[in-house]
């Protein structure tokens, strides 16, 4: 009479089972088509006739823990320079700084490298357009005094 295996996949140690395999015959003939382990090859290489694509023992992994350099995100690169170029020619610092929103989303998306810049390129896009609108206010309201104090003197 065979009973039922136990609950929980526990197995027998003895290997009296219905789903064990039976030991290994130590008096039974060698397979005549196994392939023989050389006892002359190096150590760590696998010997002649072996899986040749198996990684050897002894050695690690290939590249262990190798992560590739992520990249960093051209856009916000292209921002950080045109808002640096708007210290002198005025117009590029609002371009860069709206580049550099539209590089924070991608960033975002993507989890490319390039954050701080991106951010810096906004910080002095604005802080240039800032001033560049109060420039062109300061000028406009000294043209405004210079025309109607010009014309206020009589001969």
């Amino acid at each position: 009479m065979t009973y039922p295996p136990p609950p929980g996949g526990w197995q027998d140690p003895a290997g009296a089972g219905p789903h064990s395999t039976p030991p290994a015959d130590p008096y039974a003939p060698p397979d005549p088509y196994a392939v023989a382990k050389s006892p002359y090859a190096p150590p760590g290489y696998p010997s002649p006739g072996s899986d040749p694509y198996a990684v050897p023992v002894g050695y690690p992994p290939p590249y262990p823990g190798y992560v590739p350099p992520s990249r960093t995100n051209t856009l916000a690169i292209v921002a950080l320079v045109l808002s640096l170029v708007g210290f002198t020619s005025c117009i590029t610092a609002p371009i860069g700084a709206i580049m550099g929103h539209v590089a924070r989303k991608q960033i975002r998306e993507t989890g490319e490298q390039g954050e701080g810049m991106a951010k810096a390129a906004i910080i002095v896009g604005w802080i240039l357009t800032g001033l560049l609108v109060a420039l062109i206010i300061f000028y406009i309201v000294m043209i405004v005094i210079a025309v109607n104090s010009g014309s206020s003197s009589s001969y």
